[in-house]
Parts: structure tokens; sequence; C-alpha cells
């Protein structure tokens, strides 16, 4: 087969570039294409680590899971993640490079965009199909100049781009219009046409909306894409995170996640969401954590910032006052293993300036920010249920255990993590614990034995990566019936 490439690019963030991308990668290898995803750059905190040992975006990870591969880190060779207001850690090709401002980090963008060139290259001498996504939106005029991502990638691979725009917050015309508008003849000349994304309603009733934008554009409307809620797809982004939405009233057991500031890898959560016997609330304030049966702290990118930002809005007391009830778990993963214990020192100035902060002092623990960040794979059986889990870390802290806890995870060659010596506080590095459905269903089981409470206790638990798997192909379905998938196909094949 001859190169064939499709980038979706968007009108905007969180429109749904990365699941279209997601979706395609999957249609494309159920076509029997050799398909890989690829984003030249990323900028979340949610990441995962690649076969290479290496660090990447989240979307992408899931994008390479739909196409039925190992993430690698070409598939996206720059990941920024914010540290605060002006500045990222510059992850290139999986490895630190150094934290940058934003003027610091275009500086280099000729040497950036040489190595994101260099990747793209690499997948397409494996590949026969490569399915780019860009960042954010597609026309911003005052960043244009510093693009390696969006259009500036599309040009350098000649890829035909998809325009995705989102009808469900408002103003589809002017996304979609104003976009076009904004950018180049050269760039106007490589849009094949647009998704309209998130739709609600009857689809009869904006095909005078489609005949608009075509006229408008002279471009082709390729899909008309409406809503899904049963596709639990794995999000990238925290602003994706809605608080408000409605909670499953009748689930048994009532689960708490802190949500902090700086949160990431919150996809750490999403295996026990999609359970029904588990009701997942982000709390940003400590108010009635009796009505919880376990309170989880995610991980963050900057801990002490949000250990204190916590501490002022009163978690740390509750949090004592809960452990002291013995309601249930208090779970802490990665940065929020490390705010269970006594300290961190922070004496090298990682995540800002040189300093001591004090901890939850749930798990007698010491924590010791390091320069060198860990970037691993790792597995081992759980010391609470005698269980095999797996997962990576992505940390980059040295925690030293005291006295009054017992490791968490013992791999054989090294341990991971404590668990109090009251049993019910425990806190670990591993990012996937609760993908393992043997160690979430014992641990659902525990916290409905703990709390009094009726389950189901025949009903089997899946290991979350089945349970992906099976999400993207609905997805590739989904996105197979509502889009001219075979114009698409036709665009990408003759680009």
């Amino acid at each position: 087969m001859n190169q064939t490439n499709l980038m979706f690019l968007g009108t905007g963030s969180d429109v749904g570039k990365s699941i279209l991308a997601t979706a395609f990668c999957r249609i494309f290898k159920n076509r029997g294409y050799r398909v890989a995803p690829f984003k030249a750059q990323n900028m979340s905190n949610n990441s995962y680590v690649t076969i290479e040992g290496g660090e990447i975006g989240r979307a992408q990870a899931t994008q390479a899971e739909a196409a039925g591969l190992m993430p690698s880190v070409h598939m996206n060779p720059v990941l920024l993640k914010p540290t605060g207001q002006m500045g990222s850690q510059v992850i290139v090709c999986g490895q630190v490079f150094k934290n940058m401002s934003a003027m610091e980090y275009y500086a280099c963008k000729n040497d950036i965009k040489e190595q994101v060139i260099k990747s793209y290259q690499v997948l397409s001498d494996q590949y026969d199909c490569i399915v780019l996504e860009g960042a954010g939106a597609c026309c911003e005029v005052n960043l244009r100049a510093h693009d390696i991502v969006n259009f500036e990638m599309a040009l350098a691979v000649k890829a035909p781009v998809i325009i995705v725009a989102d009808i469900d917050r408002g103003g589809v015309f002017a996304q979609i219009i104003g976009t076009m508008s904004l950018i180049s003849k050269q760039e106007q000349d490589l849009v094949a046409g647009f998704i309209v994304n998130k739709f609600r309603g009857n689809p009869d009733l904006f095909q005078n909306g489609i005949e608009f934008i075509e006229q408008k554009t002279h471009k082709p409307v390729l899909g008309l894409v409406p809503c899904y809620k049963d596709i639990h797809i794995d999000m990238e982004d925290s602003m994706s995170l809605d608080l408000s939405k409605p909670q499953k009233k009748r689930a048994a057991i009532q689960i708490a996640v802190i949500r902090l500031a700086h949160i990431s890898n919150f996809t750490d959560l999403q295996a026990l969401e999609i359970e029904p016997e588990i009701s997942v609330h982000w709390l940003i304030a400590p108010e009635n954590l009796f009505n919880y049966d376990t309170i989880i702290i995610p991980g963050s990118k900057n801990v002490i910032d949000d250990l204190k930002k916590i501490r002022n809005m009163g978690w740390v007391e509750a949090l004592n006052k809960y452990h002291n009830q013995a309601r249930g778990f208090i779970v802490g993963l990665c940065g929020g293993y490390q705010m269970l214990g006594r300290e961190i020192y922070d004496t090298s100035g990682v995540e800002g300036p040189p300093e001591k902060a004090f901890g939850i002092n749930l798990l007698d623990i010491h924590t010791q920010m390091d320069t060198i960040k860990a970037v691993k794979r790792s597995k081992g059986i759980d010391c609470l249920f005698q269980t095999s889990v797996q997962g990576y870390e992505i940390h980059m802290g040295k925690t030293v255990a005291g006295n009054n806890v017992t490791p968490f995870i013992d791999s054989g060659h090294h341990t991971d993590g404590a668990i109090s010596s009251s049993g019910i506080v425990f806190g670990c590095y591993l990012h996937g614990l609760f993908d393992s459905g043997t160690f979430r269903s014992k641990f659902i089981k525990h916290l409905a034995k703990m709390n009094h409470i009726q389950i189901d206790h025949t009903r089997e638990h899946q290991d979350y990566w089945h349970i992906k798997e099976n999400a993207y192909e609905r997805l590739a379905d989904h996105f197979s019936q509502y889009t001219k998938i075979d114009e698409i196909l036709t665009i990408a094949r003759h680009h």
C-alpha cells in the first residue's frame, strides 16, 4: 500500500480530536491497514510509559491501543507537562529535556521540529497509515509562528485535514467558517472537509446547516456525529472532568476523589468509575466526608503546592478525622501517596523554590524530590489482597518507609508503596492499580464488608484493558455509522 495519512485538527480544545483519532485508528486497523497514531506536540499532565520506557501523552497511548500497538515515544515526540502558570517540563522522545518558559521553548522550535519530523519518519517507515492529531484550535493566529503540531505538521507531511467542530458548545457555524477565514490559502487547500461532533437531536433539522457550511466553505461536511454516553474511552485533558455531571444515585459504594489543582493521571480512577456498584465524586472541599466509603488522593504535577492548597482548605484535619472513625480506606496514588506521608523535601527545587513540607501524616514515609525522573513499567503482588497488579511509574521523588508501615506491592525484586499499621491507609507509585479486575473486585468487596453494604458478590470484574478493547470496537462502529467513512478513506489514500 502507498503511504496513507489523515489529520484531525480542531476549531478549539476538547472538540473531540483525540476521540476521532482513536476511532479512526481502530477503523483503519479493521480495514487491514498497519496504522499508527501521531501527535507532534501534546500538553498534558496525564501521561503514559511506552515500550521504550519513555513518557507520552495518554491520548496517544489510547490511540495506539486502538490501533493494536504498544505505545512508542515516536507517537508523541514532544510532551509538555505544565508545572505552574508560566512554564512546563519539556519531554522530548520520552525523556525529560528541561523545564522551560513558553518563550524559551519557542526559541528551540527548529531543533524541536527536527526531532518531530524524525519521529514521524520512524513511524512512516514502519506503518502504511498514520493518523495525525493537532492540538487546541488550529487557527490561533498569535501562535501560528510557533506552530509545530497543527497546520505546520500537515504541510510538512502533506496530510489531508479534517477539521472537527463541537456543535454542543454552540456557535458551530462561526467555529468552522471563522477557522477557514483565518488560515492561509495553502492551509485551506489541505482541508478535505469537516466533521460536526457531539450533535444532539434530530439530524434532519441540521440539514440546512450542513448546506450552509458547504456553500460558504466549498468543502464537504463528512459527518454529523451524535453524542454518546455508553462508550468509555480514557480522557486525557483534566478539563474533561465534569464536576457537575450527575452521579449514579443508586450506586452502593460512594468514593470521593480530591480534585487537586495540578491533578495528573486522573485516568487511574476510570476503571472504578465504570463499575455499577460505584459512584465517584470529585471533591474540591472536604464536605460530608463521612458520606463516602473511601477517599482517594490522585497524582499531582506539583505535589507540594497541591499539598499546601488542600491543607488550607481543611483537608488534612478532615482526613485525620475520617481515619480515626475507620470509615473506609484512604488511598494515595503517586503524588497522593507522597502527600500521605510525614514530610516531603524538595531541597533541589524540583517543583519550585527549595523547601520542606509537612504531609498529611497518615503513613510513616518520607519523600525526597529528585531531579531524575523515575519512568518505568512495573508489576507485582499487592500485599493487601494478594492479587497480581501491573502498570507504570512516573514520578520525581524517592520515598523511604519508616517502621510503622509495610510494603504495599512486592515485585520480587523491589517493593513499592506502603500500608499503615491500621491497614486502612495505603498508597503507591503504580499507575493502573485499579485496572486489574481481580484487585478491583477484592477492593470493592472489602469496602462493602467494611461498611455493611449489600452488593452482588457473584458479579465478575473484568480487567480494564479487556473493557477498553470492547470500547474501541464500539467507538469505531459509532463513527463509521455517522461519518462518510468510504469518502474519508478515499481522501486519506489519494492525498
